[in-house]
């Protein structure tokens, strides 16, 4: 018999799990805070964007706002949106840059008005407090995100604006410290997901000239996010996960994307419950999928779904992403570098076997022979042959491939992944926006650079030329430098869950970096 499936507002009632809670000293989300209204608002769509709401500051105790909610919804004439309105401070939009500038000249204004800063928390407001200044990615992200940053940074070292970089590392940094790890971005209702692992690259960075002696620095912070993203490892059994660690039956131990939570995301409550009413498995395990896609960036992606178009069958955690794996290894080297330099010979040699060991999975467990490139893994069903997306370019990025394997990339890059502007996400068009035809900064990024490592250069300059083309032409067409672009037309990407956003924070980054570094013509 199929169990009953509960019906939307009695599925979210449960508090956080236990291990949320042991896990981080979490601020209240919108939805502990508010209950029923919180449920009420995000499914009458009082908003169209489901940000909207848990992004608003109460203009008093969240405790007297529900308590007037419970005495009033009843009552003749009650309006749910003339209460809210009543109630909370909706978040604003960024001011408009005045006369249209070359894009060079907009961006370097961009830096300025994205600039946000927050040292001071506020009862019942979701945005955490961070002791320095910091760049958002733009429009309707309003906070500090964890991988968008790192590509954000790129560009404001490139622009001469380092303080800002070392700002937003000093942030990071103090995120691990708190909470032991870095939130998905610095809002409560995303504490319980972090994001790829850029911290390292963020610290190399900025120490470019020693990047040995900024892991030193950083030891500890590096440290703590590697045991966040390695909690569990030493009791699980072959064949078993726990949260982002998977240990196959070989014993191999490798990562998945997780979040501590299985309910719908806050920031998109309605979609999630639509969601899982679509899907005949558990709501519980829908959502915890629909949370680790967040938690991965791509969200969401043909990549982690059993049917590619059907966003319902959702399975992310049940796979191993290689771009997830090849950064740890980054990171796991970062470590035994940073342990070298501070004299810690005994971390120095662990965490050097350990970055040894995931490089050679990568090049095994990841890598498929039959179709020259490399994939994820789906640890809990083997075979499971999984398609070719730009993620597979991130062992390039870090150095991690053989020479064979970086050679049958670019030549699977030409053939399935090299769009008329740009680098595709994906090979696959299913309306989602990390897939074709749209194309994505921080891909562009490792993917050029990833192919230039190992001696393709033509390509990874035929890359970038194409991209950033892309993105001046859509600029003079409409003043807005953007999140993603179609990389098939000159126009913005589109799909996903919200509208394309202005900014836009990684965009300029590696726009910059590209016209300062791959694509700066000699002197």
């Amino acid at each position: 018999m199929t169990p009953s499936r509960p019906r939307p507002g009695d599925l979210f009632a449960a508090a956080p799990t236990h291990a949320v809670a042991a896990a981080h000293s979490a601020a209240a989300t919108p939805h502990e805070l508010y209950g029923e209204l919180f449920v009420a608002v995000q499914m009458t769509r009082v908003f169209g964007d489901g940000k909207s709401f848990v992004d608003a500051r109460p203009k008093t105790a969240p405790s007297l706002i529900r308590a007037r909610f419970d005495a009033e919804r009843r009552l003749p004439g009650f309006s749910l949106p003339d209460f809210v309105h009543a109630h909370f401070v909706l978040p604003g939009h960024d001011a408009a840059i005045g006369p249209r500038l070359g894009i060079r000249e907009h961006i370097q204004a961009l830096w300025t008005l994205l600039v946000r800063e927050h040292s001071q928390a506020q009862e019942g407001e979701s945005l955490l407090a961070l002791p320095h200044p910091y760049v958002v990615p733009g429009g309707r992200f309003r906070e500090l995100y964890y991988w968008d940053s790192y590509f954000t940074m790129l560009g404001l070292v490139a622009d001469g604006r380092r303080d800002l970089a070392e700002h937003m590392l000093a942030n990071f940094a103090h995120l691990i410290a708190t909470h032991g790890f870095i939130p998905n971005s610095s809002r409560s209702y995303m504490l319980s997901r972090s994001q790829p692992p850029f911290f390292f690259r963020m610290v190399e960075l900025l120490h470019a000239d020693d990047p040995a002696a900024g892991f030193a620095v950083h030891l500890t912070a590096l440290k703590t996010e590697h045991a966040f993203w390695m909690a569990g490892e030493a009791t699980l059994a072959a064949g078993q996960a726990h949260r982002r660690v998977v240990r196959l039956a070989d014993g191999t131990l490798l990562n998945r994307y997780w979040d501590d939570r299985c309910t719908p995301r806050e920031e998109s409550w309605r979609e999630d419950v639509l969601t899982a009413e679509s899907s005949s498995r558990s709501p519980a395990d829908v959502w915890r999928d629909l949370r680790a896609g967040a938690e991965s960036g791509w969200d969401f992606s043909g990549r982690w779904c059993a049917d590619p178009a059907d966003i319902a069958t959702i399975e992310t955690t049940a796979l191993a992403p290689v771009d997830l794996n090849a950064l740890l290894a980054g990171l796991e080297n970062a470590i035994a570098l940073g342990a070298a330099r501070s004299g810690d010979t005994a971390t120095a040699h662990a965490f050097e076997a350990r970055a040894d060991a995931r490089r050679q999975w990568l090049q095994t467990r990841f890598w498929r022979a039959d179709a020259g490139h490399f994939a994820d893994l789906n640890w809990s069903k083997a075979p499971d042959l999984r398609p070719l997306t730009a993620a597979a370019l991130v062992p390039l990025y870090l150095g991690l491939a053989t020479q064979a394997q970086a050679d049958a990339m670019a030549a699977q890059v030409q053939r399935h992944l090299l769009g008329a502007n740009g680098l595709l996400t994906t090979a696959i068009s299913t309306g989602q926006q990390w897939d074709a035809p749209n194309g994505w900064a921080p891909l562009q990024w490792m993917a050029a650079l990833g192919l230039a490592r190992y001696g393709h250069e033509a390509l990874a300059r035929d890359i970038a030329e194409r991209w950033c083309a892309s993105v001046h032409r859509v600029y003079l067409a409409t003043g807005r430098l953007l999140e993603k672009y179609d990389v098939a037309e000159d126009r913005p990407g589109g799909g996903g869950e919200y509208e394309t956003q202005d900014g836009f924070g990684w965009t300029n980054g590696v726009f910059v970096a590209f016209k300062e570094g791959l694509l700066r013509k000699p002197a």
